[in-house]
């Protein structure tokens, strides 16, 4: 071999690992790519439990805006309800003020209560006039079946579900979300938050090939099918990105993804986990990536009709098997 051709090769190399490398990172960073995976699970939710909680919210109580405070009371309600039903140890409203108007949330802690905690949460109001039977009434049936499964199977340590009120617009990003107000007297109260787990949007599933992503080059690492699960944080929680996507891996046959990138990223910080960020506490979404799939995301289109119970189902209780491990 020449030396003239060797020097092309060496320089086809080099240009080679200067652009494959820093994809490569990319990829492992982002994804955090994992073959460790949990036991198949044994536990079931009724499927049927969980439209019915979301008829209810998305329907009967219908509109649950910021300005729908009788029908937001009723939400609240509702959710007591069920936590008290599924024998939490402690079910409170947890309310506050603003615009002259009282909010609350819904906390119920299971096991025995303690000042270290898993927080587990997910927001019960709308965006305007929408029914919001993903966004999110289908985080709310999870969390309300949740609790049934720690009913049935309690775990030996303190978890926390909390149903938050104004996560929505024009409250989203402010102090007066009900996951900052949690957030915030958690931490003032000296509560040693482990982990917080937002449930945002974990009903809507296609076989189409048309899952977005915030940019293109994303689709070389994830799938085009929206048939998925994602855990979403920003870079300071990749060790609990990966922990949690290890403990739900395997335990049901829906697929498992993650994602953890800037929170200037598009769609990192939306959900209420990342009020936990400001406390020092790690904080992961699960979701179906939202506006990123259900193209009804913020719109009238969004009803109970459209969303998949039984994978729905199974993402809780792939949840749950994960926390049990944890």
């Amino acid at each position: 071999m020449s030396s003239a051709k060797r020097k092309r090769i060496r320089i086809f190399m080099i240009i080679f690992i200067l652009l494959v490398t820093p994809v490569v990172v990319l990829w492992f960073t982002l994804t955090q790519p994992t073959f460790s995976k949990n036991s198949l699970s044994t536990k079931t939710i009724n499927s049927e439990k969980l439209k019915e909680h979301v008829v209810t919210l998305s329907q009967t109580f219908y509109p649950r805006n910021e300005v729908s405070i009788d029908n937001l009371n009723k939400c609240a309600d509702y959710i007591y309800e069920h936590f008290t039903k599924a024998g939490a140890t402690e079910v409170q409203f947890q309310e506050y003020e603003t615009g002259r108007r009282t909010y609350k949330n819904v906390t119920a802690i299971f096991g025995k209560k303690t000042n270290k905690r898993i927080v587990i949460g997910a927001h019960y109001d709308t965006c305007g006039m929408t029914p919001g039977a993903d966004d999110n009434a289908s985080g709310v049936a999870g969390l309300i079946e949740l609790g049934y499964l720690l009913q049935k199977y309690p775990l030996d340590r303190t978890i926390e579900l909390v149903a938050y009120t104004l996560e929505e617009p024009p409250n989203f990003k402010t102090k007066w979300m009900g996951s900052y107000v949690h957030a915030k007297r958690s931490h003032d109260a000296g509560i040693q938050i482990d982990l917080m787990i937002s449930l945002e949007m974990i009903g809507y599933f296609t076989d189409e090939k048309k899952q977005q992503y915030p940019f293109p080059l994303l689709k070389l690492f994830y799938p085009t099918q929206g048939n998925f699960i994602a855990i979403v944080s920003h870079l300071a929680d990749i060790s609990e990105t990966r922990k949690l996507k290890v403990g739900m891996q395997g335990a049901t046959d829906v697929p498992v993804y993650s994602i953890n990138a800037p929170a200037a990223l598009q769609g990192i910080d939306f959900s209420d986990h990342h009020n936990y960020w400001k406390f020092g506490a790690p904080g992961l979404m699960v979701t179906d990536t939202a506006f990123m799939r259900n193209f009804q995301y913020h719109k009238l289109g969004d009803t109970a009709n459209r969303l998949n119970y039984d994978k729905m189902g199974k993402v809780v209780v792939a949840v749950y098997e994960a926390i049990a491990i944890w």
